[in-house]
């Protein structure tokens, strides 16, 4: 099976990259910025029976993601699960969060999501098949002090990703919604807590790759992870 993976370095992304590639012998694109990050993802991936394809993209430009699509369709074909990742997370209460900080988290977790999803969701509804996961987070079902940027922008992803399980039931292709807690990932570097109060990324993969093999008669719509102690 191929699977499309963006936000594909670290933390998440990488976990389920790993483990579509241990389970499955997946071919992976491994879709980030950071190649040299993305080349140890894919060591990895081959060493474990997956094959990796290293795609060094920025899903904020139209230019990169259509370059990274066509690649991936060229080498492997169509995908058979495209997870949406890729995000960046930055605190700043009301009065201190610039316009320009908004938007990058718009354009990062929410307009990225958009430009991968219409890469390729064409050519999966032309076939038929495919599972598209969405990564959105807890603060997409609710709100937290000093995230207006990162609430509105997951908040968008879960609609946008009701909206194309909606226009897509039909048509044989299955949408998963991703809604985790805190993950122990780089994003919380720096803060004073045990790595025992976080769930570990490769739980949250684990749930990823679980979903995807359910059979085609179900579809896990949304999937809500939170670390055994509740919020941080």
């Amino acid at each position: 099976m191929i699977a499309v993976v963006t936000g594909a370095s670290q933390g998440i992304g990488q976990a389920i990259a790993e483990a579509f590639a241990e389970r499955d012998g997946a071919q992976v694109a491994l879709v980030a910025r950071t190649e040299s990050k993305l080349e140890t993802v894919a060591e990895h991936c081959r060493a474990h029976g997956g094959e990796a394809l290293v795609l060094p993209t920025d899903v904020t430009d139209e230019g990169d993601v259509a370059e990274m699509a066509k690649e991936v369709k060229d080498e492997w074909g169509v995908p058979d699960v495209l997870v949406n990742n890729a995000g960046m997370f930055t605190y700043a209460p009301l009065d201190e969060l610039t316009l320009d900080g908004f938007r990058e988290q718009i354009d990062v977790n929410l307009t990225g999501t958009f430009a991968v999803t219409q890469a390729f969701l064409p050519d999966m509804q032309d076939r038929g098949a495919g599972h598209l996961f969405y990564m959105a987070s807890v603060a997409s079902i609710q709100a937290y002090p000093g995230n207006a940027g990162y609430c509105a922008a997951k908040h968008g992803v879960r609609g946008l990703a009701r909206v194309v399980r909606e226009e897509t039931k039909d048509e044989g292709l299955r949408v998963t919604t991703v809604i985790p807690g805190a993950t122990y990932t780089p994003t919380w570097d720096g803060v004073d807590l045990p790595e025992e109060r976080f769930m570990p990324p490769e739980d949250v993969a684990q749930s990823v790759v679980d979903a995807y093999h359910l059979s085609d008669r179900t579809v896990l719509e949304e999937l809500l992870l939170r670390p055994q102690e509740g919020d941080v």
